[in-house]
């Protein structure tokens, strides 16, 4: 897609977002995100880059060509005016659009941060503990937030639905996939489930062994958000499970490893393997 269909995208989307968030009423959530009448905010640009450089893999994992996003300044120009547009904008509500934005503004913070840092080996490169999520800050809803607290401090207890893994991106190979277009909120509830699906199923999250699973460390990690035991993340894996990976889990439901991969998602990445 031309880059210029990504800058143009813009202006329109900021330009309907005032008219559309003045539409939302706060909508509460209890385990689900609910669907509000209107979309808030419009996501076109972003979903406009994402088209451009994720790449889906036939191994399941989608990369991103963060070298060619670091050389076309058009398209980094156009992904700061994206971010830029979260700044001033009513974020505090509980419905299912600014689930999907904070979830956006996330991600596309995340894949600048990639970029300025281009080329590196991880998201965790020159970091000795930890990674750089309490570091990377931006002004979303008139307030600077980091990566950090948007996932722990807004995301998960605002909306306290487990689904929220298969939204935000960390930029790693073990992550649920960078999606290829941004969220939205008419869609959230399908998507996410997709999303888990396509996570699930692979073999990132789960491979069966005859001792046992081994599973993504983010069933660790996050236990209490899929019900606090390791029989809930059995129960959640069973539920977007197919049906031949689900007998597996069926015949040896034990979690015997926790695994992660913190490589990079990135096409170079995949071109030597």
């Amino acid at each position: 897609m031309p880059a210029a269909a990504c800058r143009l995208a813009l202006p329109v989307a900021l330009a309907l977002t005032p008219l559309i968030a003045a539409a939302q009423p706060a909508m509460p959530v209890a385990g689900a995100v609910q669907q509000p009448p209107a979309e808030k905010p419009a996501h076109a640009a972003w979903t406009c880059l994402l088209k451009k450089y994720v790449q889906p893999g036939p191994d399941g994992v989608n990369r991103v060509d963060y070298a060619a996003f670091k050389d076309n300044a058009e398209d980094r120009t156009a992904l700061d005016t994206y971010i830029a547009s979260f700044a001033d904008m009513d974020l505090s509500g509980t419905d299912a659009a600014t689930f999907a934005a904070w979830a956006n503004l996330y991600n596309a913070v995340t894949v600048r941060y990639i970029v300025e840092q281009y080329p590196t080996g991880s998201i965790r490169d020159g970091h000795l503990f930890g990674g750089p999520w309490k570091k990377i800050r931006v002004t979303a809803g008139g307030q600077t937030v980091s990566l950090d607290e948007i996932e722990h401090g807004i995301l998960r207890p605002r909306f306290s639905n487990p689904l929220v893994h298969y939204a935000i991106n960390c930029a790693a190979i073990s992550c649920p996939n960078l999606q290829a277009k941004a969220w939205q909120g008419a869609t959230l509830d399908e998507d996410l489930a997709a999303a888990a699906r396509a996570y699930i199923n692979d073999p990132r999250s789960v491979t069966a062994t005859p001792r046992g699973l081994r599973v993504s460390s983010i069933y660790d990690w996050f236990e209490t958000d899929f019900g606090g035991s390791k029989q809930a993340v059995i129960d959640h894996l069973l539920k977007y499970a197919d049906q031949g990976l689900a007998e597996e889990i069926r015949s040896n439901p034990r979690i015997r490893a926790y695994e992660y991969d913190w490589s990079l998602n990135d096409t170079k990445k995949a071109e030597t393997e």
